[in-house]
Order: structure tokens, then sequence, then C-alpha cells
């Protein structure tokens, strides 16, 4: 089952008296999530922007009662981190570090299942509930409550698109980035379940680049009758060189898969729209929800 946010959920920051933490905290704040608690090793007692600061996570939660958490926590410490918030049985998790070494995703991942808990990355901008609640690094001003879901690998066409299904007046319910990396938490086929049974989202962007199968297997998802709402799509790479890491540590055409072709034929046979251009996306959803 994949855990959702929104204005009920009290977010715990792990990494909070850090940079990062710190500065995103304030926004997500202001925004009006619900933020109860920090924590930091050997930083307990303090205050970031009026958040108290606690030693570890279960102290946090026992205090403050969170039941959600997002880790800015350096590379080297995200996995201590992660299973510290899995046993703390905080749910979701989102993962916003990049740079955390495949063996670690995979041991966070691996408990995550045990517990049946939502991993949301590594490597992510985060989940936002437009209006609601904001858990990541995202910019809120572009996001508006609406009816289109947003699923994405990239965090800068996360944004663009966005900001285009605002413009065209649609809005947006809970939009997702699934990570850059190799192996994430959550995959296109998990959430468009996930959004198939949202009534509040009433049509789908999905938003994906090059390397891995991910967007196939989302096609494969479509084509087989599991996701009936409209959806269109924007495929980031086409001009990407083979074997050329592209931005992602997942952006990789290797071996002739994973090509941006590739992914837009697969999902234009099952019936997606595919853009050319992320105004696009936005465009064909208005046109086909008659908005």
């Amino acid at each position: 089952m994949v855990k959702m946010i929104n204005n009920e959920t009290k977010v715990i920051v792990q990494g909070i008296t850090g940079t990062q933490g710190r500065f995103h905290t304030k926004l997500m704040l202001e925004y009006g999530t619900k933020i109860v608690a920090g924590s930091t090793p050997g930083r307990g007692g303090q205050e970031v922007e009026g958040v108290p600061v606690y030693d570890t996570v279960i102290e946090a939660k026992q205090a403050k009662g969170g039941n959600a958490s997002i880790i800015y926590v350096p590379a080297s410490g995200t996995l201590d981190a992660a299973l510290e918030a899995i046993e703390a049985k905080l749910d979701p998790i989102v993962i916003i570090t990049e740079g955390i070494p495949v063996r670690d995703t995979i041991e966070i991942l691996a408990h995550a299942k045990q517990k049946e808990i939502t991993i949301i990355g590594p490597n992510t901008p985060g989940i936002i509930k437009a209006g609601e609640s904001k858990m990541g690094i995202m910019p809120a001003q572009i996001f508006s409550p609406g009816k289109i879901g947003i699923i994405s690998r990239s965090g800068t066409l996360f944004y663009e698109v966005a900001a285009h299904i605002t413009n065209v007046g649609l809005g947006e319910t809970t939009c997702i980035g699934i990570g850059g990396d190799p192996i994430v938490g959550l995959d296109y086929v998990s959430l468009l379940k996930w959004f198939q049974e949202d009534s509040e989202t009433k049509g789908v962007a999905l938003i994906g680049e090059i390397g891995g199968d991910a967007e196939e297997r989302a096609a494969d998802f479509i084509a087989s009758g599991g996701f009936t709402k409209p959806i269109s799509a924007y495929i980031a790479g086409r001009a990407a060189i083979p074997g050329k890491r592209m931005g992602h540590a997942g952006a990789i055409i290797s071996g002739g898969t994973g090509t941006a072709e590739g992914k837009m034929n697969a999902l234009r046979a099952a019936g997606v729209y595919v853009g050319l251009k992320p105004i696009e996306v936005a465009k064909t959803l208005k046109n086909v929800l008659n908005l």
C-alpha cells in the first residue's frame, strides 16, 4: 500500500540542523506542512524555525507524535537515518539525498518492504499535496490545487510541467518525484495504481527520461487496463548519446535499451499521448478533460 501525504501528516525532519535541512524546513513550514520535530544526533534541545530538535527519531516521535519523515542527511549517513525512521514506523519516508551507494539503497528498501513502509526517493525532489502539504525541495509557488497527478523521474521537468498544468487552469492533486537513481522506492506502476483509486485525481502527467525500463513497464500496465484515466507523457533525453550518463545516475542508455524513442513508442502503443514539448502534456490533458 502506497502511503501519501495530506494536511494531517505530521513530519519529522532528519538532518534539520544542517544547511539544507534548515532552509527547506522554513519553506515547508511556510507552505503549511505540519513539521512537529527534527532530529540530529548530538543536537537535541536545539530549535530550528521554532521546531524542537531531538537526538534520535524515536525520541522525536515519542515527544511529538510524528508519522512521516523527510531526510536531509549526507549520503554517508543516509542508511542509518533511513533505518532509524523505518524502525520508528514513519510512513512515508522521503529521501532527498543523492549519491547514496546502491548497496545502501537496496538495504533501505528491503527493510522498508518488510515493514510495508513507502520510500520516496532517493535523489528525489519529494512529494507535494497541492495546497496542503509538501515534503521536499520543489518550488511551492508553481503548484495549485486541482485535478492532475504528476509522476516524474526528473526534478526540473517536474517543475516545468507542473507550472504548465497550473497555467492552463487544471491544477494538481498529489505530485511525486520518484527519484533519478537506478533503484528507487516507488515506480510508475505502483503510483498509477494509487492514482487510479484516488477520487480527486482526474488525469495524470507522466514525466520520464532515458535509462532503465520503468516507462515501458508503465506502458504495459496501462495497456493491460490497469490505469484508465486520461494520461499524457513527456520523455526527456531524445538527443542522449548511448553509454553516456545524462544528469541522473539512472539516466543512461545501455545495450540498446532505455532509449527515449523506445519509451515513447511503448507509451504511444498503450494509448498514451506523448508530447514533444513539456507544455504539450498540459494542453493535451486540458483538451481530453474538456476543461
